[in-house]
């Protein structure tokens, strides 16, 4: 994947119930395929057909924490804002020691939209980090065959397990790089509940910080019902066509290819994780192509 799609965020206490900055564009695609992108509707130069995107500056929260005051202690309490679990751990930014109940850094495993007290915080007014990371550390996975999400596409992997450019890390190891035309509809793999999804970044501007890039590629996140989550990335913008919350049947349309994110051509990131306790970690799978079952050779160790 010519991107890394970090499974964990830090949301300070401060910008923990922020919104998104969205601004409005239009999208369409010309005879040739090629898409464009206006801030204004335009009758000479927009067509009327062209799709409405809420372009979005940062990546949608994960959990909320709230502190509530009770009888003799400040409750820290953290909102799961995904309908699957999500483990959290809460801590001190910067590290500093903090009266609370139980000491802090402190973990638990929320609910799907659920909320978990975290710490009674008995002294003082310390700054607060949440870190979030999607999925319950008890996934227990299963031998399954994963359908191929391009069924309209012809079968081209850029980079497979353990690729050097961007396949050495744990979250994405086991990962595989379709090569696809922008565009083309990416189905699910697999039966599960849409658990995460982005669609309002727009493609990268020549001049973007390589590393703000990185955040900003448009994913769909399935949980299936083993605790696994098979991650679609690098979605066209407005490129998502399931909700957060939505049940989806393997070989449904979930959503488009594109280039979004630190991607060099357009094609689909596909991986299968699982929570390894407060860490994503890439897992090897099974996969039925369009010539018959892909084998893919083992992922080099470390990274």
């Amino acid at each position: 994947m010519n991107r890394r799609l970090r499974g964990a965020w830090l949301l300070p206490l401060a910008l923990a119930t922020a919104a998104s900055p969205a601004s409005t564009l239009y999208r369409w695609t010309d005879a040739q395929g090629r898409a464009h992108y206006a801030d204004h509707l335009d009758a000479d130069a927009v067509p009327e057909a062209a799709q409405r995107i809420d372009a979005q500056a940062e990546p949608a929260p994960v959990a909320r924490l709230r502190l509530q005051p009770g009888d003799d202690a400040t409750l820290a309490i953290v909102d799961n804002l995904l309908p699957g679990p999500i483990e959290v751990m809460l801590l001190a930014d910067p590290p500093s020691p903090v009266d609370a109940d139980p000491p802090l850094p402190s973990r638990a495993t929320v609910a799907p939209h659920g909320a978990a007290l975290l710490a009674r915080i008995r002294a003082g007014h310390p700054r607060l980090q949440v870190r979030a990371v999607p999925g319950s550390p008890s996934a227990r996975p299963r031998d399954v065959e994963y359908a191929y999400p391009l069924p309209s596409a012809p079968l081209r992997i850029q980079q497979a397990w353990g690729g050097g450019f961007s396949h050495q890390d744990a979250e994405n190891r086991h990962a595989v790089d379709f090569a696809a035309p922008e565009g083309t509809p990416v189905v699910a793999a697999r039966d599960g509940i849409v658990l995460q999804a982005e669609a309002g970044f727009l493609e990268a501007g020549p001049d973007e910080d390589p590393d703000l890039q990185r955040e900003r590629a448009n994913f769909v996140r399935i949980l299936h019902e083993d605790g696994t989550m098979a991650l679609y990335a690098h979605l066209q913008p407005g490129g998502v066509l399931a909700r957060v919350g939505q049940q989806v049947r393997r070989g449904q349309p979930i959503g488009r290819s594109g280039n979004t994110g630190l991607s060099t051509a357009p094609h689909l990131h596909f991986v299968l994780q699982a929570n390894r306790g407060m860490r994503l970690e890439s897992l090897p799978f099974r996969m039925f192509g369009p010539q018959g079952i892909l084998r893919f050779a083992p992922a080099a160790p470390g990274g």
